[in-house]
């Protein structure tokens, strides 16, 4: 399929006008429109993209479970999205520690352009926010985060159809499928196992917020990282492209990532460990 090479070959609006004209071609085949969602979300045209997964369900009763899995995730994004522009506070697994609250207030600031409070207080979340060893892939490590400085000690995640931030440090163990359609550019499907032993399914967004309306193809289809630096200190660096984790040991693209082991606090305050090491040039490809 001609939409299928330019996806390839980062060409993503020839890819989305030739996928158009397949469906306009033949309506009734489900593949085309499940593609077409996959495409849509890419390009974070939430709306369009569950009306192709609706029609996608209602023409073949077989991709209702991912119908009912990715109409969740859709919905999500607008309340993600609320989340990192300021307007909304995300839900916790877990109860509310008083570190979570810095970093929530630190997410509003950044927002409102405001990096030197917001680096205060990121400063003292990270502080204060507990820290677990583990491994990643069988690589031990002291500490793990998200390499974003908005996030930190935190995973996003989308787990019973609602968008929420969970603490590494209840967790256990997480499991990542590794990517094998072109919606997992965008929600990688996960496994976490919780500091109760419980364990859940749920989705990990794969790239950092607004990442769907970059100009760079690259970016959109998680092919690489890219960092902006907010503030003049250097404490606060944003990613653009595919989600990075980061140990005392180095940094991991999320999509090479299969399973995480976690064993809780170790005892007190990650003491900064919260806050990995930044890039310098900008970029992480």
């Amino acid at each position: 399929m001609l939409a299928q090479e330019s996806l390839r070959e980062g060409r993503l609006d020839e890819a989305l006008a030739q996928l158009q004209t397949q469906v306009r071609k033949e309506p009734g085949n489900a593949q085309h429109r499940v593609f077409l969602f996959q495409l849509l979300a890419v390009l974070g045209r939430w709306e369009r993209s569950l009306t192709q997964l609706e029609a996608a369900g209602a023409l073949d009763p077989g991709t209702m479970p991912m119908v009912c899995t990715y109409r969740q995730a859709i919905a999500s994004e607008a309340v993600r999205a609320a989340v990192f522009a300021g307007q909304a506070t995300p839900a916790v697994i877990g109860e509310p520690q008083e570190w979570m609250a810095w970093l929530f207030e630190a997410l509003r600031l950044t927002a409102a352009g405001d990096h030197a409070r917001a680096g205060d207080l990121r400063a003292r979340a990270f502080e204060a926010a507990p820290s677990s060893a583990g491994a990643l892939d069988g690589k031990p490590f002291k500490w793990v985060a998200d390499a974003d400085a908005r996030l930190g000690p935190m995973l996003e995640v989308i787990v019973n159809g609602r968008y929420a931030w969970l603490p590494f440090e209840r967790l256990r163990a997480i499991r990542l499928e590794a990517p094998a359609d072109l919606r997992d550019l965008v929600w990688t499907p996960a496994f976490l196992t919780l500091e109760t032993g419980a364990e859940i399914p749920g989705l990990v967004p794969t790239r950092y917020p607004g990442s769907e309306a970059s100009e760079d193809s690259q970016l959109r289809l998680c092919r690489r990282t890219e960092w902006k630096q907010l503030d003049a200190e250097a404490t606060c660096w944003v990613g653009a492209g595919q989600r990075l984790l980061a140990t005392d040991d180095g940094e991991y693209p999320l999509m090479d990532v299969r399973a995480i082991r976690l064993q809780g606090d170790e005892g007190g305050a990650a003491s900064g460990r919260n806050a990995p090491e930044q890039p310098h040039d900008g970029s992480h490809g």
